[in-house]
């Protein structure tokens, strides 16, 4: 697929919590077809300091708006001068880059799972499940109830399991030990998140022999496999998270 260095426009910047918001962005030319996994590179004028482009999932598309939301999470001053973009404003964004999660088999019971600002691929990915015949379950960990992100927007694509580590919304703990992964069993799982998360998903898929894909987070400075800063030691080799993934499938990981 060709990648497109072009300016878009904000449309909306909503904040969604202390430290997450959500950019609605649109342009002149029509998206192009997008896959659930994929990031832009996205450059930050305004902020001195922040010489890189910052890598965004690609958190939700509309094709018929022509519209794109990234999902972001505050982390530095490269952020932070992001969150504060005005509607109206163009930001410069290098797209679509990186590989995509892959359709489950047919007949494949499927569970998405997220944790935090991890949860930014998995709307996207869980609407094109959808339009290709799948009904998927969502598992969704937070902090407590005040960090739940998009519930609204989840739960129109399936059910949806919650849990907060203080219990204040949905099963105290992470989501490894809801009860949604005793009482069910799945075929193929998604999953994106802090990396102890997906390590324990991980453990728990290869124990049972479930085909799992996760979504990784690395540092990435070029997204187009130049630098060699986001290396992933793999059994196939060292890979670029930037051009390999971000999207693994847990059997080539070093886990």
């Amino acid at each position: 697929m060709s990648k497109r260095i072009e300016d878009l426009t904000v449309l909306v910047n909503t904040r969604i919590n202390n430290d997450s918001f959500i950019l609605e962005l649109s342009g002149n030319n029509y998206l192009p077809r997008l896959k659930p996994g994929q990031f832009a590179q996205v450059r930050i004028d305004g902020s001195p300091g922040t010489f890189l482009r910052r890598p965004i999932s690609i958190h939700d598309v509309d094709y018929a708006k022509n519209t794109i939301k990234f999902l972001v999470q505050i982390a530095g001053k490269g952020t932070e001068t992001l969150s504060k973009i005005a509607g109206g404003s163009n930001l410069n964004i290098i797209y679509p880059l990186g590989n995509s999660f892959s359709l489950p088999s047919p007949g494949d019971k499927v569970l998405i799972i997220g944790g935090g600002c991890g949860v930014a691929p998995l709307l996207f990915l869980g609407k094109y499940l959808r339009l290709n015949g799948y009904q998927p379950d969502i598992l969704l960990g937070f902090r407590n109830s005040e960090r739940i992100i998009e519930y609204e927007e989840y739960v129109k694509i399936g059910r949806v399991f919650l849990t907060t580590e203080d219990g204040s919304e949905g099963e105290k703990g992470s989501v490894i030990n809801h009860s949604a992964l005793t009482d069910s069993t799945y075929n193929r799982i998604y999953c994106c998140g802090p990396d102890a998360m997906m390590k324990a998903v991980a453990k728990y898929c290869m124990e049972r022999m479930i085909t799992c894909e996760v979504s990784l987070e690395n540092l990435m400075a070029c997204g187009i496999g130049v630098c060699l800063c986001c290396i992933v030691d793999t059994l196939k080799g060292n890979l670029c998270a930037c051009i390999d993934g971000p999207v693994f499938n847990i059997n080539d990981l070093k886990w």
